[in-house]
């Protein structure tokens, strides 16, 4: 009798483990565009924070009451795009950088990139530092380099020059390297240079060392790159041809691995696509070669989000996907996708939010200290930004 209890017991916390269960809290409506989110602790106090890059103002707000705190205003013309917040230094309090300027039909005089001094008091005005810039600056990320130090690594979306088929010249993704004083030159490195509409990227963990490497997409598909001694070498993960009329290249890449600790690439296809597609690696075959691909959703109306954690307890990584539904006719919402299979097979799936909310970008972290994440997500033609607070152990 105590062993079916107990196997009772089980089955039921297996059940809950697997049902999403999200209550939405909106902490702001007034959202310009909220271009891009990242979730950091800005003041030292240990609570994870959320920052915004919307399009007039650079704001963060506080953990738990959410105050919104205002830290750089129209720092150019054009709009703001992007912001990149992580301790890099080790002293609990995060280090922010942002991209402006914001003009993907400028590909010669458009873009900018800040690196933000604080205040003693950080919920005042940051200094804004101007560096050297790419044009059509997009999307950045802090990442820890071989030296154990951190890179900003900026990707603008199109090349210099480039026409608007995204021909041409190729993205130069840079690598910034944080000088001792901020205010001096920042050198950079080449990170990649011939991929075109590179539209984001993600960070991952680099094999044998601890340092990071990048996962980046663009119209040539997905390629990650680990960095070396000599560079980063190039692994491809999914190639699209230029005449495919199939494979049109991703706007969204996020890594993912399921229970059994293989891994997995969620994408966003084409950019601003229709369509949620994971490559994994094939069962047979070249260690290095090519991963297959496989379409899990082709609901999407104006795909632009995508983050991937460890949401329901499953000991692996679920798909939390927004679309925007910019300029097109449909409905738009966050959805979590997620399975049980090792083998990646058997994707469920549930509706976060249905039609509350444009999905601009999204970020997950663990904002209330239970070991459970939530989803944060902006919102675009909502105009607003929304907590989704995970029930999982309520």
């Amino acid at each position: 009798m105590k062993n079916a209890l107990l196997f009772a017991s089980l089955l039921t916390a297996a059940a809950q483990a697997q049902t999403p269960s999200f209550k939405e809290q909106q902490i702001d409506d007034a959202v310009g565009i909220g271009y891009g989110l990242a979730v950091a602790d800005v003041n030292g106090d240990q609570r994870t924070d959320i920052l915004l890059a919307d399009s007039k103002v650079i704001v963060w707000y506080e953990n738990p009451t959410w105050k919104k705190h205002i830290i750089a205003e129209q720092l150019t013309e054009k709009d703001h795009v992007c912001i990149a917040a992580r301790d890099i230094n080790g002293d609990g309090k995060c280090e922010i950088a942002v991209g402006a300027e914001w003009n993907p039909g400028d590909t010669t005089g458009s873009g900018a990139v800040f690196y933000l001094i604080p205040p003693a008091d950080r919920t005042q005005k940051w200094e804004p530092v101007k560096l050297t810039h790419e044009p059509t600056t997009h999307r950045m990320k802090w990442v820890r380099n071989r030296g154990g130090r951190y890179d900003l690594v900026v990707v603008p979306l199109h090349g210099r020059g480039n026409d608007k088929n995204g021909e041409g010249a190729g993205v130069r993704v840079l690598a910034y390297h944080l000088p001792d004083d901020p205010h001096k030159e920042w050198n950079t490195t080449l990170v990649q240079g011939t991929m075109h509409k590179t539209h984001n990227l993600d960070i991952i963990p680099a094999p044998g060392t601890e340092a990071e490497s990048l996962l980046l997409c663009g119209r040539e598909g997905v390629v990650r790159l680990d960095p070396t001694d000599n560079g980063w070498k190039e692994h491809w993960i999914a190639q699209h041809p230029k005449d495919s009329t199939e494979l049109l290249g991703a706007g969204e890449v996020r890594y993912g691995a399921f229970a059994g600790g293989q891994p997995y690439v969620a994408t966003i296809e084409p950019m601003h696509g229709d369509k949620l597609v994971i490559y994994t690696p094939k069962p047979e075959g070249p260690k290095n070669g090519t991963w297959e691909r496989r379409v899990l959703s082709g609901e999407l109306v104006d795909g632009h989000a995508i983050a991937t954690h460890d949401l329901l307890g499953l000991n692996n990584r679920q798909i939390v996907v927004g679309w925007r539904a910019q300029q097109k006719i449909g409905k738009v919402a966050v959805k979590l996708f997620w399975t049980t299979k090792e083998d990646g097979s058997g994707w469920n799936e549930a509706m976060i939010d249905d039609g509350g909310m444009a999905c601009e970008d999204a970020v997950c972290a663990d904002l209330d200290g239970d070991r459970d994440l939530e989803i944060i997500a902006a919102g675009r033609r909502s105009k607003n930004i929304k907590i989704y607070w995970n029930q999982r152990n309520q």
